[in-house]
């Protein structure tokens, strides 16, 4: 992605916001896990979209990360990602055809029918 597309994206500088739904899920999954275990969201290559959402839990918290720590749930998001994550919004859904982390995008141009993969 140019320099020119990263100022276009409508979300830029925007904060990435968690909601309590989301954290309340984030928070039952790594009550599982060894201490310090976080979830950690990033923005990769691929998908049916061009990009694709990257959900892992992580132990290790660098010093680059964006850190959103809300209801006991940290989430972390690396540096790049975090420009195409702009305004973004975290949730969590849970209905009849299942349970899934949903982001929220305002810089997703379009996406595909799973919700994980999207296009700038």
């Amino acid at each position: 992605m140019s320099d020119t597309e990263t100022e276009t994206l409508p979300g830029l500088g925007q904060p990435i916001t968690l909601t309590d739904r989301a954290a309340k899920r984030i928070a039952e999954i790594v009550a599982g896990e060894a201490e310090g275990v976080m979830l950690r969201v990033a923005v990769n290559g691929g998908g049916c979209s061009g990009f694709q959402y990257g959900f892992t839990l992580d132990d290790t918290r660098l010093s680059d990360d964006l850190v959103i720590e809300k209801l006991g749930a940290t989430v972390l998001i690396d540096p790049v990602s975090v420009g195409y994550l702009g305004g973004a919004e975290i949730d969590f859904s849970n209905d009849l055809i299942g349970s899934a982390f949903k982001i929220n995008n305002p810089n997703a141009t379009s996406g595909c029918g799973c919700g994980t993969s999207f296009a700038i």
